[in-house]
């Protein structure tokens, strides 16, 4: 049974025989992505499909690879949501504070509400403040929440479809890499049985002798 990785360990450089070293080139990563973690999904993946042969090892990369793409959107997503945030809660304050101002003062309430939502994100203090403020009006975290999804809509759709593809061609090699160890296994069980019969067809001559 596979056990969990824990990404916290150091790992080898690489579980790759040597003889296929040239099929696997050095992982092209983002500033902030960690080698590290990396290498140890690539091992962990590779001691889960056991690759033999040189075909078989290029899909178990490839596999790994699209593992750590995924892996690779869903941080994304998850920092793009933290960008959004700053211009929902800057909405949610729009909602707020520039109800009812008289056009005149429409301009200098619209940079106030900027810099309000600015402080949200570097001022822890201004931020408890402001999310109280907020509460005061109806709006909790689960309003902003709904209000970055709405911001983010389009750019979510596209990491969405990014994930699929990469899930659907994963889904895909590992297919095509059981049915290829499957095809390996059963000519290696009719080589077996046909030493089996040779050698007791041997047999038999010998005993007829």
């Amino acid at each position: 049974m596979n056990g969990p990785v824990d990404l916290r360990k150091p790992h080898p450089a690489s579980i790759l025989p040597p003889q296929y070293e040239a099929l696997c080139p050095p992982p092209q990563l983002l500033p902030g992505e960690n080698i590290d973690h990396y290498k140890a999904l690539q091992a962990a993946i590779f001691r889960d499909l056991d690759p033999k042969s040189a075909i078989e090892w290029l899909l178990a990369i490839d596999v790994a690879e699209l593992s750590w793409e995924m892996q690779r959107y869903r941080v994304l997503r998850h920092r793009l949501l933290s960008t959004y945030r700053q211009k929902a809660v800057e909405m949610t304050l729009r909602r707020v504070d520039l109800a009812g101002i008289a056009p005149d003062f429409q301009d200098v309430a619209e940079i106030y509400t900027i810099n309000n939502a600015l402080d949200w994100q570097l001022d822890p203090t201004a931020a408890i403040d402001i999310e109280a403020r907020l509460r005061l009006y109806g709006f909790d975290q689960h309003a902003v929440s709904m209000e970055v999804y709405v911001q983010a809509r389009e750019i979510l759709s596209l990491f969405e479809s990014l994930l699929n593809g990469a899930q659907v061609r994963r889904l895909l090699l590992i297919k095509e890499f059981n049915a290829l160890q499957h095809s390996a296994r059963r000519s290696s069980n009719r080589g077996v049985h046909r030493t089996a019969l040779l050698r007791g067809g041997e047999r038999e001559q010998s005993f007829d002798r």
